[in-house]
């Protein structure tokens, strides 16, 4: 190559790597102070410990405080909404959720809509959701349980985070796919509807695996099956709900997403990092313990996932005739 033809290139070049440069020095920089992950429900539930788990990894990889700020109310619509007002600075980000996706059908009059308002980040875990009882009561497998509920319809009052929430969804899916007439009773998050289930107070749960495992472990609560298509390693034993009512699936996602027009620099920082705590063998055993598999992919892999789940529990919710409160 010629001297002059180098020259030429150099100055082609130029204009695009100065366009770079402020990118370059952005993401390097990021972050300069705490981040805020806005968590749309309880602590306590499973929602929250998705949070708590990356927060601490992100926290230590990046050097600055990421810190959890539980809103909740609406169903995940009130820290949603938050997030999707702030400043698109990457210093205002969401614990995304299987209610997220859900929402966009329960609730005909929201400010936002949230695959267009938020910008996807990265995915953390999938869990399933686990069939549990009260050890009070007497059923002890998936046909007991269905058994009893078409004997005394109404009787079962099955407990969950709200209207709206993965379990709540995945209870009324049950409903409809077993023939069984259960009563919902929804509380302000999961924390507080296992304490009554605990306590005896209901009977039931579609609650996620990781906020159960160990209650379940404790033999506090007694599973009856897992939600997903295939058994979840950790809990082996237990059979999954579609052995007993074919074509039965529901699990539950969690994942970080940012305001629309967040620099894409920004976003590829905090997805590189989520990726990273998916490859970490303590953060994989952590995982694993709460009965999930990693989500680590690109944020188009966990935009596409978003959209998935939402078109999936539309169908769900419209079948079932389901109406926010």
């Amino acid at each position: 190559m010629t001297l002059a033809r180098r020259a030429v290139l150099r100055m082609a070049a130029g204009p695009a790597a100065l366009l770079l440069i402020p990118r370059i020095a952005r993401a390097q920089a990021y972050p300069t102070r705490p981040v805020r992950l806005i968590v749309g429900f309880a602590p306590g539930g499973p929602t929250d410990i998705a949070a708590r788990l990356i927060s601490r990894w992100l926290s230590q990889r990046l050097g600055r405080q990421f810190i959890v700020e539980n809103r909740p109310g609406g169903t995940g619509n009130v820290a949603t909404e938050s997030v999707v007002r702030s400043a698109p600075d990457g210093y205002t980000l969401l614990l995304a959720a299987t209610a997220n996706g859900i929402n966009t059908t329960l609730y005909e009059n929201l400010s936002f809509v949230f695959d267009r308002d938020v910008a996807p980040v990265g995915g953390i875990l999938r869990v399933p959701n686990v069939l549990e009882v009260t050890p009070s009561f007497e059923v002890r497998t998936v046909p007991e349980f269905i058994a009893y509920g078409k004997a005394n319809p109404g009787k079962i009052n099955f407990v969950s985070g709200g209207v709206g929430s993965s379990q709540h969804i995945s209870g009324e899916l049950f409903k409809v796919m077993a023939g069984v007439d259960m009563v919902h009773l929804a509380y302000r998050g999961s924390g507080p509807a296992l304490i009554d289930l605990l306590a005896g107070q209901a009977q039931a749960s579609f609650d996620a695996l990781s906020s159960s495992i160990g209650y379940i472990r404790a033999g506090k609560l007694r599973p009856l099956a897992v939600t997903t298509a295939a058994r979840s390693e950790a809990l082996p034993e237990l059979p999954t709900i579609a052995d007993f009512v074919p074509g039965y699936e529901a699990s539950a996602w969690y994942g970080v997403v940012a305001p629309r027009g967040t620099p894409g620099d920004i976003i590829d920082v905090l997805n590189r990092e989520i990726n990273a705590a998916a490859a970490d063998p303590d953060m994989r055993a952590r995982l694993a313990d709460l009965g999930g598999v990693s989500l680590a992919g690109s944020p188009a892999d966990f935009g596409n996932l978003i959209t998935a789940e939402t078109e999936k529990w539309r169908k769900v919710i419209r079948a079932a005739g389901i109406k926010a409160e």
